[in-house]
């Protein structure tokens, strides 16, 4: 069978696959520790469950606007506004069944084939993938360690050339939990502008920042009019399954990414835009005490992973995740990732999940129990102790 080119770059997301590889040993008896994928831990405000199931009892279940209900934009845009600093009109925002396609329709809308769209490697797999699919040249650039796993300024700049079309961001970043700094968003919004650039910001995690507020690229002069913002409402309060995100973009482009709505997904689910709406309206305690959780879990996480020897594992400034380098242990990091699943019950994913960048290192998330953490810590402690070190 043969298939369109555009698809057959296509490769399975990491955190999936180990997923599946970990429910198959707990199917056998055996006892796994799931920190391989990327969910919180904890349930969905009851008031926004409420909500949903009120909206779906009330018979909010029809079609809907492809763009999303207007009440929702609006809110959408007077929150995402403020917390940014920026001014946001409803007309701008487009919502759609969780974050991805505020990620993926944007790239259809801009990106020409052979335009080239740099990107953070390590980084969440969709970005390689909608370029790919966009028909556009990815090109990775890679994350600096040593700098909070901010872009390789000297990288970045020598990748920018005529064909650059966008530049992709995550901040804070899966898997890293880096967060970009202002001095590193001046210097990629300054080559933005220079150039005629588009930067596609996936915000997805700017809630969950743990020592500053997170600054959003669209806040610097001159680049609301060439930033797509995405965000949505998995992460910040627990919908990992309701699947509904948002996109913050330019009036004109979000008519296109419409349009994409329009002719793919038809529209967003009524009723879990009305849990959405809830939530944004709604208290915000639960999304607050989720982030003092995270970072309590954080604090300890990170200080027994470095405790292990052959482990070294920078403090990630966002997010749920931690980043740690295990080149000391001479092993790839599927190796690894393999060897800790079956010999230490602790489903975690490989670096290279991520890219080839991400080789030498793990991701495992945080957003689990303390206990569960501790229990991980003692597993991996005993598992790595087994191994040579160079």
């Amino acid at each position: 069978m043969t298939f369109a080119d555009r698809v057959t770059q296509l490769t399975a997301e990491g955190a999936y696959h180990m997923l599946a590889r970990a429910q198959a040993l707990e199917a056998t008896g055996r006892h796994i520790i799931h920190l391989e994928v990327g969910q919180p831990d904890v349930p969905a405000p009851e008031h926004v469950t409420r909500a949903g199931i009120d909206a779906i009892q009330a018979g909010h279940t029809r079609y809907g606007p492809p763009a999303g209900l207007p009440a929702l934009r609006q809110a959408i845009a007077t929150a995402a506004g403020q917390q940014r600093g920026i001014e946001v009109k409803a007309s701008q925002v487009v919502v759609g069944p969780g974050a991805k396609p505020a990620l993926f329709f944007p790239t259809l809308a801009l990106v020409h084939p052979g335009d080239e769209v740099i990107y953070p490697d390590p980084g969440f797999p969709t970005y390689a993938a909608m370029i790919g699919v966009a028909q556009g040249v990815p090109v990775p650039v890679p994350l600096d360690e040593d700098h909070d796993f901010a872009f390789n300024l000297d990288r970045f700049d020598r990748a920018l050339n005529d064909r650059t079309r966008a530049i992709v961001l995550n901040s804070p970043s899966n898997p890293t939990g880096g967060v970009l700094s202002r001095a590193v968003l001046e210097h990629i919004a300054a080559a933005a502008r220079e150039r005629d650039l588009w930067v596609i910001a996936d915000e997805i995690y700017a809630r969950l920042a743990f020592d500053a507020p997170v600054i959003s690229i669209a806040s610097l002069p001159g680049m609301a009019e060439r930033t797509v913002i995405c965000d949505g409402f998995s992460k910040t309060y627990a919908l990992t399954g309701w699947r509904l995100g948002f996109g913050i973009m330019p009036e004109a482009l979000a008519e296109r990414v419409e349009l994409l709505l329009t002719h793919s997904i038809g529209c967003t689910a009524t009723f879990t835009q009305y849990a959405g709406l809830a939530a944004i309206n709604g208290p915000q305690d639960q999304v607050e005490a989720m982030v003092v959780e995270y970072k309590r879990r954080r604090d300890r996480f990170v200080a027994g992973l470095n405790a292990i020897p052959g482990i070294k594992c920078r403090l990630p400034q966002g997010a749920f995740y931690v980043f740690p380098n295990i080149t000391a242990f001479g092993r790839t990091s599927q190796w690894l990732a393999d060897y800790l699943l079956e010999e230490a019950g602790v489903a975690l994913l490989p670096g290279t999940d991520f890219g080839s960048g991400g080789e030498g290192y793990l991701r495992l998330s945080f957003a689990n129990s303390l206990e569960n953490l501790e229990l991980a810590l003692d597993r991996l402690t005993k598992a790595l102790g087994k191994l040579d070190r160079q």
